[in-house]
This record gives structure tokens, C-alpha cells and sequence, in this order.
């Protein structure tokens, strides 16, 4: 999907980087044309100055994007993907853990393996972000438990396809 986008942006980097920022937010563009995180719309202009753009460029993003039948699926349909505990994990008094993990992102089961590690450990998940590797040039698997985890970073780095592990 991302390489498509990257196709039909080629020409305008700054375009590109208005549609990349909508997709990595998980807003949504409506069919009037604004632009939504859930319900609450987001003006053109804030999102030109988060950007450092022109606010026209985001407008014109918009319109390319809904005048592209695949691009306009694509847009409409996007959801936030709700609240992020990530920052918060960090937060030593909130007493999380949290676990980020490079690998591979054609190998097969990570997730699935990383996440039956936890369990044996006796340890909830509260949240799992798994970084898409076509929008993100490394990507992360992040895990968010309801408590830090005992030092398991060995048995991580035996999972085929994990290559690094960081525990905080």
C-alpha cells in the first residue's frame, strides 16, 4: 500500500508528507473533504503548522487523495487506533513494562512467539504496536505489560527473526 502511495506522490515530497502524517495518526478524510481524528475534525492549518507547510498543500493533498478511487478508500476508512501507553510505560511510578523489539518484518510469528514468552512469565499485555515496516524505516514491535518484566531478553533474542531487544 505505501509503495503505491509513494508512486502517486512521487512528484510533491510535501504532499507525500501530508498523506504519510494522516495515515501514521490514523486520521480520516471525509468526502466534504475535512479532515477527522474520530470525531473531532482538524483544520487544514494546524496541520500545515505541524508540518511546516503551507496550509494550500494540505488542501491539495486532500483533493488529490479523493480523486483517486484507491487513495479515497484508502483515506476514508482510517480509524485512530485509540490511546497510546507508550510514553506513559516509561513513566517509572506508573510501574508498566514495556518492551521494544527489532526484527526481521517478513518472518512469520513473532508476535505470536513474543507474546506466549510474556504469558509464561504470568505477565498481562496491555497494549501491543507493531510498527508497519513500509512507513517506518525501523520498525518496532512494542509491547505494553500491566507490570515490568523480569530480564527475559535472552529467550527474545531466540525467536527466529528477532534482531535486538530493549526492556525498560
Amino acid at each position: 500500500m505505501w509503495n503505491e502511495i509513494q508512486k502517486i506522490f512521487r512528484k510533491n515530497p510535501k504532499k507525500l508528507e501530508v498523506a504519510r502524517t494522516i495515515l501514521e495518526l490514523g486520521l480520516c478524510i471525509s468526502t466534504d473533504k475535512k479532515v477527522f481524528c474520530g470525531d473531532i475534525e482538524i483544520p487544514y492549518s494546524k496541520i500545515a503548522k505541524a508540518l511546516n507547510i503551507d496550509r494550500r498543500v494540505v488542501i491539495s493533498t486532500v483533493e488529490l487523495i479523493l480523486d483517486h478511487k484507491k487513495l479515497k478508500k484508502i483515506f476514508t476508512k482510517i480509524k485512530p487506533a485509540g490511546p497510546s501507553f507508550m510514553e506513559l510505560a516509561k513513566q517509572v511510578e506508573f510501574e508498566f513494562g514495556l518492551v521494544e523489539i527489532s526484527a526481521e518484518s517478513e518472518t512469520v510469528g513473532i508476535i505470536a512467539r513474543v507474546t506466549d514468552l510474556i504469558a509464561k512469565e504470568g505477565v498481562s499485555i496491555r497494549q501491543i504496536f507493531a510498527q508497519d515496516p513500509e512507513l517506518f524505516p525501523d520498525p518496532k514491535l512494542i509491547i505494553i505489560t500491566e507490570k515490568p518484566i523480569t530480564d527475559i531478553t535472552k529467550k527474545f533474542l531466540e525467536i527466529p527473526g528477532i534482531l535486538s531487544v530493549s526492556i525498560f
